[in-house]
């Protein structure tokens, strides 16, 4: 005769959520994590994030069908008593079924080959106008070529890090390396690290670092409490030096984003060289370092001074369509506080994106982003399909009566500018004392 079935509570499974003592409920079962965290491909956080509670929509958006026989060995023989199914959630499941029962999640399309030739043709011109070439308008639109050549890689490496874009995983690392570190200087494992969050934990002020951009932006005004970011574990400050730039964020958006790349080249160098555990580093290491070698030499070049500088803007200023981008599907959508909930893993995923309207013609310079409601609700989809399941997307928000947001590009530019400048003009009111930034303090005493 079989033992009975041992059940845990929801409160009971709350106090499962921390490290060392990780547990998470799929379709009603609960299993211990707590090990597993250190190996977890999609990096450590997801995990961190959605421990100690139901999980299993977020499980069935990031995993193929495959994944489920390893489940068991995680099993700890607890069964979740309070384990219940919306019907959003039930409508999600079988979309995925059927998606999956078509084949889609496994058909790639030619969307990479003709990426990657696209590629070479803009790395071969770009490279030919500054070496063969005299012309200073050359070299301009040289560097403007150098600009698309990185948005492409990186959707490239975009796609690559939500689904296996290769024949073979060894070919799949390959290319992302190959497109993130060796020719955008992007580590490709901060990119997973980072993304992976950002898909978790959608539009939350303090788990999600794709609204994390203090001081330079804040999107809402609560922000201004000096909350701390769960992701970078630390504080972001709300301090003097931020309410200025955070005042005239709205003038300084564009700008800005031109200049964004800095910033991810930044945080690869910080992450790789951290104590945090990170994989393949030394690929990843030697990946920045082939790319810091060929671009300052290409770079160098140039006859002058005032070209190499114009090449490098043009390059950045281009590139920096991409980050605008990037900020236009999230930034106007819905925001709140706390971690990801597995109950309305639907809910938040469609609260807090914004689609592109845009003709089949131009969905190569988006990228797959402008179906971003389809792409968080299936994140291992390959963009080829997007367009194609984007109506049943549609019917299944219209049915539950959530949102699907949706606007063309000068739309969402407007949208974004106006949430922006709406959080600005609440930075501006100084009837609301903020922490002293003690080094402006310093600056600025007299006597």
């Amino acid at each position: 005769m079989s033992e009975p079935k041992r059940y845990i509570t929801s409160e009971e499974l709350k106090k499962h959520k921390k490290p060392g003592d990780l547990w998470i409920s799929i379709q009603g079962k609960v299993y211990d994590v707590s090990e597993w965290v250190n190996h977890h491909p999609g990096g450590e956080h997801p995990l961190l994030n959605l421990a100690g509670q139901d999980a299993t929509d977020a499980f069935v958006a990031f995993h193929p069908g495959t994944a489920w026989q390893y489940l068991d060995k995680f099993f700890n023989g607890f069964y979740f008593e309070d384990y219940s199914v919306s019907d959003a959630s039930k409508d999600y499941r079988k979309l995925v079924y059927e998606f999956s029962k078509m084949g889609l999640f496994d058909k790639k399309g030619h969307t990479v080959f003709f990426t990657m030739c696209f590629i070479i043709i803009l790395f071969a011109v770009s490279v030919y106008g500054v070496l063969c070439c005299e012309s200073p308008w050359v070299h301009l639109i040289s560097g403007g070529l150098m600009g698309f050549l990185w948005i492409q890689s990186g959707w490239l490496g975009h796609d690559s890090g939500h689904y296996q874009i290769m024949l073979t995983p060894g070919l799949n690392r390959f290319a992302q390396v190959l497109t993130g570190n060796c020719l955008a200087g992007i580590s490709i494992e901060w990119w997973k690290w980072n993304h992976n969050s950002h898909h978790i934990a959608c539009n939350s002020l303090d788990y999600d670092p794709d609204l994390q951009h203090l001081p330079f932006f804040a999107v809402s005004s609560k922000l201004f409490s000096s909350i701390t970011s769960y992701f970078y574990d630390r504080k972001l400050n709300f301090d003097s030096f931020a309410r200025f730039l955070v005042s005239n964020q709205h003038f300084t958006f564009y700008p800005v984003m031109c200049f964004a790349r800095i910033n991810l080249w930044a945080q690869s160098f910080i992450l790789l060289f951290s104590d945090r555990k990170v994989p393949n580093r030394i690929q990843e290491i030697f990946g920045l370092l082939v790319f810091w070698i060929w671009y300052p030499l290409l770079v160098s070049c140039l006859p002058s001074w005032s070209e190499r500088l114009m090449f490098v803007i043009a390059s950045f200023t281009v590139c920096g369509i991409q980050h605008v981008q990037f900020c236009l599907n999230h930034f106007s959508s819905s925001v709140y506080f706390g971690p990801p909930k597995g109950n309305d893993w639907f809910e938040k995923q469609t609260n807090g994106t914004l689609g592109i309207k845009c003709s089949s013609w131009m969905d190569w310079f988006h990228g797959g982003l402008q179906f971003q409601v389809e792409h968080h609700l299936f994140p291992r989809l390959p963009r080829c399909h997007l367009r194609k399941i984007s109506p049943f997307v549609k019917e299944l928000c219209k049915k539950h009566g959530l949102p699907y947001n949706c606007a063309s590009f000068w739309e969402a530019n407007v949208m974004t500018v106006a949430t922006l400048k709406n959080a600005a003009m609440q930075a501006r009111d100084f009837t609301k004392p903020v922490p002293r930034n003690l080094v402006w303090e310093a600056v600025n005493t007299h006597g």
